[in-house]
């Protein structure tokens, strides 16, 4: 994703749709589109619509963020496996 976040009136995003979609495919662009000069809707890749979406949903999950910041204390203090360690508890042989 780009720090600059370029706005558009929709006047001129009709005139270049196919070039902006390109650019937000391509370039990880990102338009802000007004409709009589106020913030109306935002062109990004699909890519990063998904990222967005994905985002989103682990924010809005409490026992995943949960988990998450488990895992993260864990780590920090020392407390992980290594891969044999893991296929040893897990029983999965070598």
């Amino acid at each position: 994703m780009k720090d600059v976040i370029r706005t558009l009136p929709i006047s001129q995003v009709r005139e270049q749709l196919a070039t902006l979609v390109n650019n937000a495919k391509s370039k990880l662009d990102e338009y802000v589109i007004t409709v009589n000069g106020k913030p109306a809707a935002v062109l990004i890749s699909a890519d990063e619509f998904e990222s967005w979406k994905e985002t989103n949903w682990i924010e809005s999950d409490q026992h995943l963020l949960g988990a998450i910041a488990k895992g993260e204390k864990d780590v920090s203090q020392g407390k992980v496996y290594s891969l044999a360690e893991l296929k040893k508890e897990l029983r999965l042989g070598k």
